[in-house]
Parts: structure tokens; C-alpha cells; sequence
């Protein structure tokens, strides 16, 4: 591929403004006629006029260094007698402020230009009828040309002038072979970006400053569609927010330094339009210059994310529990976008490692997330440093020398439950490797043999426990490190001989990091270390460490204090110890802390905190407040396998057990997912005093009532509680 091909870019400097490439090529009759194409930024492509393909955002967001994606299209229909192929470049996700590894020192001007320049590489490959062929392919017969697109960035927005026809084309020059990233190019691997839902704008608001904001109903990621009658030169500008305020002011300062701006200059008359190089994060748009009036009916907002399919279903009677599912799904759709981000609104949203380890279950059930995970998994290979580990977050856009424990272990976490939920033995073995030189790069960075000691670490983050000023909770971070260096250990083992491999020396290992654990920590001071005990196996008297955990949770006031390395597995450890009713009740609180708070104060997708929204209606900070994190949407795994019982017997659900565990406050609760066999239900009613269950499976399956386990083949049943 791209043989014939050479990597262009303008021989122009346009600033920060998209520039286009073109070619004029004539043609015969046609077979057949494939695109392949690839950019230095993100790029869309046209024939004739076109789009070519639904993609947007192409190449997608890998690790630049080594790894860039193409993609290529059947393009047949669309070929004529005279032709022009052409390509604009936006900055994206590799040319833009959001990697620092392409970003240079600023000028003393404070204006920014990265160290790559905008590019193309592309061919189109025709093959005539006549059994000819011909290669169209990108060189210095190619043209370049400035576009209306005067800017655009992942983190500011955009800016276009309407009605500017590129004219002034040049020739392109060849790009100096030093200056590009040392990556390989590979075919599309994941999935791909494309626009989903269309939304329209719900209401529009003159809050009490006399701002203009367009509500949408709903956080998401995309961008807005607009429809104005204008004269020429008009401006429309537009800001976009998450909140409004206590006083139902518009508010985005917990977008940090990312300016989350759209700027239109208008041509004459009626026009249609939206951002093209740019995605946000937001619910509302302050309208900040518009000609005339706006009104609700001119705005439309689309929501882009990478297309995955919905294979989950979670429903309960209960009106505040299923917005809570379905914020849970907003929030995973709103952040799978090509890489699992932490948020997509503020200068941020970068593939964080921990965020993804903690959801990677919950992901797995809602949507088929396989191809997905394949793709970011080699992504975290790729990003791998000098002792082996990722970075913190992937693709790697610093440049740290370790990953904190609980974020780097998603080496080991997300392929393994990938495998369990898919079934995919042969992703397991790709990245065998990668779990295994996680597991001794520990042992290479750590102070303190068979520990993990001495690193930096983000502990418990936004644990409530927290010291004031604090993120990282009260959970000592040696212990988090340490207990997930067991756990890890213990993935490594489970995984190796589910591929046939020698995990002796892993074997040896274990007994000796769990010994030294056990011999280092012989106390658990919080709630997370009591969680991370029971759930890893490290605890010597689990029913001990069980009654301890539960009493301090209702010395809390029955209320959690867990951060996003403890509250993935709080209610599991609840329920597999004895104590699912006090796991039902802190799934059905409603005051703070509490997933249902949120829900209460006007959620539409997960928040990064528990108290994002204070009781006195400020905001929790300017610095760390996402209203758009997936993390404690985690909470779903445990709906999914506890509270309707559905798991995995054999990997990729060849065999299930389905062992739920109802409470009657919750009415009806109902969860489905289609397995690479079937789609698994199961579902329970609470009615006169009775629960009622409806179960079907595809697979062999051992179902457990009331304590009595029944194994049954692929159907559908019908059971009551005693």
C-alpha cells in the first residue's frame, strides 16, 4: 500500500487555517476504484464534491510515534469522466495542543505551531474496464490551497468563513522525511468515528445575566448544527457548557484552558452548517453573537462517537435507577470516542488507563467494545517507555517514565475481561506479552521487593476520605499498589493457563507478593483497603474483614467513601460476603454521597465526583469537575452479575451461571446482553410479597434460586421466590 504515494503537504504556511489538496484526473470507464488515504492531523475527503465514506475525524487517534491508521474506500460510483479528488487536514488529536510530544516551545509570541506539518498520503487505484489500471497518488503534481476553515483545534473549536471557494492553489511539496513521527501505517483497526444521533435543541433560555443558551436536553459529544438567514458577514459565535450555575447563569469554567469555541462568518442568505475538525463536550450553547433573533428551531445537535454496537439492556421500575442506566450509556457513547477518554469537554480528554481498567466490564456488557479494546490494547503496547510501562494515559502525550498502579494495570485487566466477556482467545495471546512485562516492570521500578513501593501513585482518587486538599483518598498508596501488583500476578496465572502457557515462575511469584503483603499490611484502615482485601483474595479472615467493612460503612452514615480504585468493587465485595442488602442500600440512597444524587440534581451522563454539585449549589471546583466521566458508571457490572445474576461460566459466555440477587425497593429489574452465543436475560419482579424471575439463555446454564441451583439447557424459565 502507498507505493506509489509520497507524503505531502503545502508549500504555503497558512498559520493554523485547514488547507486542502487536490488533483484533476480524467478517466475511462471504470471497474473498480478504491481510496486509500491517510493524514497528518484529521482529515475529509471528497470526489467531485462528495464525502467520501461516513468516517469523520480519519485517521483516528493511535500512538503517532509508531502507529498510524489509513483507511480506504470503494469509491467506484462515484468516478466520472472528469474528476477532482481532494483532501482537507485539520490539526486533530497529532497536531494540535493536546500532544505535547509535537508541540513545540512557543515563540515568545504565544502562537502556536506544531513541529509536524499538515499532510497527506493518498491513492486511488482505478482498474478499467478495458483491464488497465491506474494510480492516482499524492506527489508534487498534486495542488494545494487555503480554506474557509480559518481554525480549528480539539480543544478551542473552530472557526470558518462561508462562501470562500479555495483559489489560490499552489503545488505541493514533498515532506522532508525527517520531519515525520517514525510510525507505521496499518489499515483501519478499530472502529470507526462516526456522526450518530440527532438531537434537537430542546428550549432556548435568557438566563438572569440575559445570556442567550440553547439547551439541548441531554451532555453529549459532537457538535451543533445550525440554520440562519444571514447577510454576508454576519459573525456567529457560540460557547459551550456542561451546568448552568446555582443561579441558572451559563457556566463552563471547569472547562479549564480549552476555549470550547465556534465561530461562523456568514455568507449571504440561508445556510447550513457545523464544526468540522472540532468536537465538544456540553449540554448548553451561550449564543454570544448571532444576527437577529435565534431560536430553539435553528440548532441540532449531533453526537459523534466511535460505532460501537449496543449489546446491554438494563431496566428497572424505578424512574430515578433507570436514568441512572441510562446516563450510565450516555456516558460510556460520549467517551468512546476512538479511545476510551476520561471527558470530552475540557482540555483533557485523554485516554486515561485507570478510567478505562475500572469500566472495562461495565463497557463490555453495554456495547460489543472488542474491536474497540483491540485496537486502544495495541495502542497501550505501543505507548510503552523505558521500564516497560504505558503511560498513564494512551496514546501517550507526556512523557512519564512510570504508570501509577491501578491505571498501568490495565495491562493485565482489560485484556483478560475482554477475553472473559468475547471469548476471543487469540486477543488474549497478542497480548500475553504485554500482561506479563507488567507484572515485572513492577518488579523492576519498585523500592521494596515483592511490593510496589516508592512510585508515584494517584492512590484512591477523589476518595472522600480524602485530606483536605487532597484527590487521592486516605488508602495508603503502597497498599493500593501492592494489592494490585497481587492481583495483576493473579491475571497473568489465569491467563497463561488458559492459553497452555508455563506460568510457574508467576506461580512463585504470587505466594511471594501475596506473603509479603500479608506480612506489610496487617491492618485495613479504609474502606477501599477493606474492599481491595476481600476482592483480590489477600485477606486471611474474609468474614472478618467483611463485618469491618460493613460497619464502617453505616459508621458513615450508611454511605460510601470509596474513590475510583475502590468504588468499581464495593458492592461485589457486599454481596459475595453476606451483606447484599447494605450493597441495596447504597445503590438506592438518594442523599450525598450516592450514585442517585446525581441522578437527583439534574444528571444526564456520570460526573467525575460525588459532589460535582454541592448542597449549596456551588460547584465542587473550577479545576476537576467533569459532569461527563464514565468511572462510577462501573457500578452496571454489578447490576448486570449481581443484582440479575447474569455471568460467565466459560469465556465468552459458552456457558453461563445466572444466580440473582433481588430487593424488593427496587420493583422490576430486567438486564440483557447478546453474547457471541445468544442473548442472556434475566429479570425479576417483586409483587405480593414474592419475586417472580424470567430468565432465557442460549447456553448451558446453572441457575441458582433461593439458594437451589438448577442447571438447564438453552430456553426460556420461569421461577418464584419461596
Amino acid at each position: 500500500m502507498f507505493d506509489h504515494a509520497k507524503w505531502i503537504s503545502p508549500a504555503v504556511d497558512y498559520g493554523r487555517a485547514c488547507p486542502v489538496f487536490r488533483k484533476q484526473f480524467s478517466a475511462k470507464a471504470v471497474k473498480k476504484a478504491t481510496l486509500a488515504v491517510t493524514a497528518l492531523g484529521i482529515y475529509a475527503a471528497k470526489l467531485n464534491g462528495e464525502r467520501v465514506g461516513d468516517y469523520v475525524f480519519a485517521p483516528g487517534w493511535t500512538q503517532y510515534e509508531k502507529r498510524l491508521q489509513y483507511q480506504q474506500y470503494d469509491v467506484t460510483e462515484m468516478i466520472r469522466e472528469q474528476n477532482e479528488i481532494s483532501v482537507t487536514v485539520g490539526e486533530g488529536w497529532m497536531r494540535g495542543e493536546i500532544n505535547a510530544n509535537f508541540r513545540p516551545e512557543r515563540d515568545g509570541t504565544d502562537q502556536f505551531k506544531c513541529a509536524v506539518p499538515a499532510g497527506v498520503l493518498a491513492e486511488l487505484t482505478l482498474e478499467y474496464a478495458d483491464g488497465s489500471r491506474e494510480i492516482i497518488a499524492t506527489d508534487e503534481n498534486w495542488e494545494t490551497a487555503k480554506t474557509g476553515i480559518l481554525f480549528s483545534s480539539i480543544y478551542n473549536g473552530e472557526t470558518y468563513e462561508a462562501g470562500v471557494v479555495p483559489t489560490d492553489f499552489v503545488a505541493a511539496k514533498p515532506i522532508d522525511p525527517t520531519l515525520l513521527p517514525g510510525f507505521e501505517l496499518i489499515p483501519q483497526q478499530g472502529e470507526k468515528i462516526i456522526e450518530q444521533d440527532r438531537i434537537a435543541a430542546a428550549k432556548l433560555i435568557i438566563t438572569p445575566k440575559g445570556e442567550k443558551v440553547i439547551d439541548f436536553g441531554q451532555n453529549l459529544t459532537g457538535y451543533v448544527e445550525f440554520t440562519v438567514n444571514a447577510k454576508k458577514g454576519d459573525v456567529i459565535r457560540f460557547h459551550h457548557g456542561e451546568v448552568l450555575d446555582k443561579n441558572g447563569n451559563f457556566y463552563n469554567e471547569n472547562y479549564r484552558e480549552a476555549d470550547a469555541k465556534f465561530e461562523y462568518i456568514c455568507a449571504e442568505g440561508e445556510q447550513t452548517y457545523h464544526a468540522q475538525f472540532a468536537f465538544y463536550g456540553f449540554r448548553y450553547i451561550c449564543i454570544e453573537s448571532w444576527p437577529g433573533e435565534p431560536k430553539a428551531e435553528n440548532f441540532t445537535a449531533i453526537v459523534v462517537c466511535s460505532d460501537i454496537r449496543r449489546i446491554g439492556k438494563l431496566e428497572c421500575s424505578a424512574p430515578l435507577v433507570q436514568k441512572l442506566f441510562d446516563n450510565i450509556f450516555w456516558g460510556q457513547r460520549c467517551n468512546f470516542l476512538d479511545v476510551p477518554t476520561d471527558c470530552p469537554q475540557r482540555d483533557e480528554r485523554l485516554g486515561w488507563t485507570g478510567d478505562a481498567q475500572v469500566f472495562v466490564r461495565t463497557a463490555s456488557y453495554n456495547y460489543d467494545v472488542e474491536k474497540f479494546f483491540e485496537k486502544w490494547l495495541c495502542d497501550v503496547e505501543a505507548s510503552r517507555g523505558r521500564y516497560g510501562m504505558p503511560d498513564n494515559v494512551v496514546p501517550r502525550v507526556w512523557n512519564g517514565e512510570t504508570a501509577s498502579a491501578a491505571w498501568g494495570d490495565v495491562c493485565c485487566i482489560v485484556p483478560w475481561t475482554i477475553y472473559q466477556t468475547y471469548g476471543n482467545a487469540e486477543l488474549l495471546r497478542r497480548n500475553f506479552n504485554l500482561m506479563k512485562d507488567w507484572v515485572d516492570a513492577i518488579g523492576k521500578v519498585t523500592h521494596d521487593e515483592f511490593l510496589w513501593t516508592g512510585c508515584e501513585h494517584f492512590g484512591d482518587w477523589l476518595g472522600l476520605d480524602a485530606e483536605p486538599g487532597s484527590y487521592t483518598g486516605s488508602s495508603r498508596k503502597d497498599f493500593i499498589a501492592s494489592a494490585f501488583y497481587i492481583y495483576s500476578t493473579s491475571l497473568v496465572i489465569k491467563a497463561g493457563m488458559e492459553l497452555g502457557e508455563d506460568v510457574g515462575r508467576f506461580e512463585k511469584l504470587y505466594e511471594k507478593v501475596l506473603a509479603k503483603f500479608r506480612e506489610t499490611f496487617t491492618d485495613y484502615r479504609t474502606q477501599t483497603e477493606h474492599v481491595l482485601a476481600l476482592h483480590f483474595g489477600i485477606t486471611t479472615e474474609p468474614e472478618k474483614t467483611a463485618a469491618s467493612l460493613a460497619d464502617m460503612i453505616r459508621k458513615n452514615g450508611t454511605a460510601l467513601a470509596t474513590g475510583f480504585v475502590g468504588t468499581p468493587y464495593l458492592l461485589h465485595v457486599l454481596s459475595s460476603n453476606g451483606y447484599t442488602e447494605l450493597a441495596y442500600d447504597l445503590f438506592v440512597r438518594e442523599k450525598f454521597p450516592s450514585w442517585l444524587n446525581q441522578v437527583k440534581l439534574g444528571a444526564t451522563t456520570m460526573w467525575e465526583h460525588w459532589d460535582n454539585i454541592r448542597e449549596d449549589g456551588e460547584f465542587w471546583s473550577k479545576d476537576m469537575n467533569s459532569f461527563n466521566h464514565y468511572a462510577y458508571g462501573s457500578v452496571a457490572d454489578w447490576i448486570y452479575e449481581v443484582a440479575c445474576g447474569i455471568k460467565p461460566a466459560k469465556p465468552g459466555f459458552a456457558e453461563a451461571v445466572i444466580a440473582p440477587k433481588p430487593d424488593a425497593r427496587l420493583g422490576r429489574l430486567f438486564a440483557s446482553i447478546d453474547t457471541r452465543h445468544g442473548q442472556i436475560s434475566s429479570g425479576w419482579t417483586y409483587a405480593n410479597g414474592q419475586f417472580r424471575y424470567e430468565i432465557e439463555t442460549p447456553v448451558k446454564t446453572a441457575i441458582t434460586i433461593d439458594g437451589k441451583t438448577k442447571v438447564v439447557n438453552a430456553g426460556k424459565y420461569i421461577f418464584y421466590s419461596k
